[in-house]
């Protein structure tokens, strides 16, 4: 009798960087990495870690949102395992889109390394 795999008995999709945007990071990490974002950008939040956003999501969440909503950017903060999702005129974005339009409304450029150390 021949050994089965899981993998033999799934099928396995090929998903795009921009689809992988939306499902991947989310979470206490990604709510991190936008404080830093958003305090080296426009001062508009602390700067938090990972753990911190666990221990205090409810108003650190607050603050994130916040923050984005001042740049006319609309963001679900999900400090669990979910992806945060962010909107701007309607229209759903990722995160890295969010970014780059808080960075020309603001006329402020960075690079990850400016925010993320």
């Amino acid at each position: 009798m021949k050994n089965r795999t899981l993998l033999d008995e799934t099928k396995l999709e090929i998903i795009t960087d921009e689809e992988l945007n939306f499902v991947s990071g989310g979470n206490c990490s990604e709510t991190a990495s936008d404080s830093r974002f958003l305090n080296s950008l426009n001062g508009s939040t602390r700067r938090y870690g990972k753990w911190k956003v666990w221990w205090h999501a409810k108003s650190i969440a607050r603050e994130i949102t916040e923050a984005w909503s001042d740049l006319y950017i609309d963001v679900d903060v999900e400090c669990g395992v979910f992806s945060n999702e962010y909107a701007y005129e309607g229209k759903k974005i990722s995160q890295e889109q969010a970014r780059k339009i808080a960075m020309a409304l603001t006329n402020h450029q960075m690079t990850r390394k400016d925010w993320d150390h």
